[in-house]
């Protein structure tokens, strides 16, 4: 997957549960109005869709789209380095 393709897909799960038509570069998720309940909704769709567990300690990460899509990818690409180990 393209970084650019993770980045939209990423974008799009923000959208639809923050209820938004867009999420600009840089704009932090506190300035879109996204809350603690919605950020705990964003982070466990995310893990549904890639199959990756975002640690209680990695939550304070979550601050805009490209913090966001910085864990994804590289727990993404520790997955694929666990798997291709195996």
């Amino acid at each position: 997957m393209s970084s650019e393709s993770l980045k939209q897909q990423l974008r799009q799960i923000v959208c639809e549960i923050a209820e938004k038509d867009d999420v600009p570069e840089g704009a932090t998720f506190k300035d879109l109005g996204i809350d603690s309940m919605m950020g705990v909704e964003i982070i466990a769709a995310i893990e549904r869709q890639y199959q990756i567990k975002v640690e209680d300690d990695e939550v304070a990460e979550f601050q805009d789209l490209e913090s966001a899509y910085a864990l994804v990818a590289r727990k993404l690409a520790a997955k694929s380095a666990d798997a291709a180990a195996e």
